[in-house]
């Protein structure tokens, strides 16, 4: 089965970036899972100044350019992995959130872990 996951936290932590040691980290823990198959493909968000919101609010669409102030939390990344379970796709979340735990204390956030539809699925 397939999760995607993704990583909210506040922007401020943008502002200075992740430490060298939870980047080194990462990147390890990357190529690990992309070599044993768990890891589909991943990827960062620039920062919602970059960004465009298109919302459908009463049959209009609005469209707002970022920076989104008015967010507490914003996605920072995203992964889909490729899983025989459900305990498996957290395993390899809680890892990840290890990482920054071990590599950046002072970090606060939360990965969120989806499952996703298969072609042909519906809910």
């Amino acid at each position: 089965m397939k999760y995607l996951t993704f990583i909210r936290h506040s922007e401020s932590y943008r502002e200075s970036g992740p430490p060298p040691a939870l980047l080194d980290a990462m990147g390890k823990f990357v190529q690990k899972s992309l070599k044993d198959g768990t890891l589909v493909d991943t990827g960062g968000l620039l920062p919602t100044a970059d960004g465009v919101r298109v919302r459908l609010t009463r049959g209009k669409i609005t469209v707002t350019d970022g920076p989104f102030t008015e967010s507490k939390e914003v996605v920072g990344g995203w992964a889909i992995l490729s899983v025989a379970s459900k305990a498996e796709a957290v395993r390899i979340a809680t890892e990840f959130m290890e990482l920054h735990r071990k590599h950046w204390p002072e970090f606060e956030g939360e990965s969120e872990l989806r499952g996703m539809f298969d072609p042909g699925m519906g809910p």
